[in-house]
């Protein structure tokens, strides 16, 4: 009788084998982002034709320019942290956790898949947040389930959904009143109106792509579980990268004690946070207002009112900061590789080169391939299509190319390569105290599959949308 497992076996053993070669062979990810940087380098001097000095200083004058960015991801990480680590989310987790049969490691896959894929839509801030800390949770209630794979299953929506979901950076720059292409420093605008969201993120092509594509990305991490030889963590391990809920107070003992512990410290933080930003909701209207900045104001008072005291809050946010330090560290050597694209000409050059090999129907697959690998120099998608639009738009229109289709493509392309960018994972990784190199095996084939496909709707997708 033939073997009707064979293939899904031999897909488990190359997705194994993927991860031992991945988990020898690949460094940190501090090393992959110097190596990456030194890529560009060489690409802006010997492609680009950037001097070696103009590079260099490219490269200085962008390591400081995403600062904001940079304070606003490691706000997010502890300040979700810190609503993680309280009771009543804790409890929440935890019991989310314990929905799969611990004997079907599976379905601890696929709980791990779908939050991953539910909190992208929403936002990738959320994502990156809410899976590194569910992690721990799925990992005590289900110890049978490889822990790998449960890290590449937690890490599928930012490869998926999240350029196409609530919080894509371009096609909400496209539909953002005075936006750069639309009136820009200097030069003709790029688009001669707005595209609100209805047209970009809402389309029905979009929808469906997302849909597909995260459909794809559950089945193939489910595929890649190994039926043997599991990678898993022991009971001590799993309650080491547990967060802990915040102890009981001790009685005050000191006036300073008294005053640690009083509530009226947090309803006023509450109310410093949450009064601008319910009037900007008001005033300014939802689309105006939900930025990143929302979202570490929404977190940072969830965290305030869940622990109610200073003491447990502030805890919770110090230790918070620990899994952020390598976002902290990384960012400034990223930004650099960003002032490269900007100032040492790589963006243009790169661009260029795309378009030339493009023709009207084949534009949207030369975009999307552009992005996925320009995003593993600079794993930023707001930030890079501000400077990728003023060469993008312009080659699209000269080819018939709308800008909805041009954005979608680009947001495509910007989302799968994050599944192979060390940058995005150092949250979980942190938390699970891994290696990219322990998981990228398996988001690799994950990844292969996804480009495939989205290669085919680049081929199929309306050029006038």
């Amino acid at each position: 009788m033939p073997d009707r497992g064979g293939g899904l076996d031999r897909l488990r053993e190359l997705g194994a084998g993927l991860s031992r070669l991945s988990e020898r062979w690949v460094p940190d990810a501090w090393v992959i982002c110097m190596a990456l940087t030194a890529t560009a380098f060489g690409l802006s001097v010997a492609g680009a034709g950037a001097g070696v000095e103009e590079a260099l200083l490219a490269w200085g004058n962008g390591v400081w320019s995403l600062l904001t960015l940079a304070m606003q991801f490691t706000i997010a990480m502890v300040a979700a942290h810190a609503c993680v680590v309280s009771r009543p989310v804790y409890r929440a987790l935890d019991r989310l956790a314990a929905l799969p049969d611990p004997a079907r490691p599976l379905q601890a896959v696929l709980l791990a898949g779908l939050f991953s894929l539910a909190t992208a839509y929403l936002n990738w801030a959320i994502c990156l947040v809410a899976c590194a800390l569910f992690l721990p949770f799925i990992v005590r209630r289900n110890p049978r389930a490889d822990v790998r794979v449960l890290i590449a299953a937690s890490y599928l929506g930012v490869g998926t959904v999240w350029h196409g979901g609530l919080s894509g950076s371009a096609p909400l720059i496209l539909a953002t009143p005075g936006n750069p292409m639309l009136a820009p420093a200097s030069g003709a605008p790029l688009v001669t109106r707005l595209y609100p969201v209805t047209e970009t993120l809402f389309s029905t092509f979009n929808l469906a792509y997302i849909a597909i594509v995260g459909v794809v990305a559950l089945v193939c991490i489910m595929a890649l579980h190994p039926r043997r030889g599991a990678v898993t963590l022991s009971a001590e391990q799993a309650d080491a990268i547990l967060p802990k809920p915040p102890e009981d107070e001790p009685p005050a003992a000191t006036p300073a004690g008294f005053l640690d512990r009083q509530r009226v410290w947090i309803w006023l933080a509450a109310l410093l946070l949450g009064y601008p930003l319910l009037h900007s909701l008001v005033t300014r209207g939802f689309g105006s207002t939900w930025t990143i900045n929302a979202y570490n104001t929404v977190f940072l008072l969830a965290a305030l009112l869940l622990h109610g005291r200073p003491l447990p809050f502030l805890r919770a946010c110090r230790d918070g900061v620990d899994a952020a330090w390598g976002i902290i560290l990384q960012f400034p050597f990223y930004a650099g590789i960003f002032g490269l694209m900007q100032d040492a000409h790589l963006g243009r050059w790169l661009s260029e080169l795309f378009a030339s090999f493009a023709t009207p129907g084949t534009f949207p697959l030369a975009v999307y391939v552009y992005s996925a690998v320009m995003n593993l120099f600079v794993p930023s998608g707001g930030s890079k299509w501000l400077i990728e639009a003023p060469f993008l738009l312009p080659a699209g229109a000269a080819l018939g190319v709308s800008p909805v289709t041009t954005v979608l493509a680009y947001a495509y392309g910007d989302s799968t390569t994050n599944l192979i960018q060390p940058f995005f994972a150092i949250p979980i990784l942190s938390i699970a105290r891994m290696r990219f190199g322990d998981v990228v095996g398996y988001t690799f084939l994950v990844t292969a599959v996804l480009f495939v496909v989205s290669a085919i709707a680049m081929l199929l997708i309306p050029l006038d949308l």
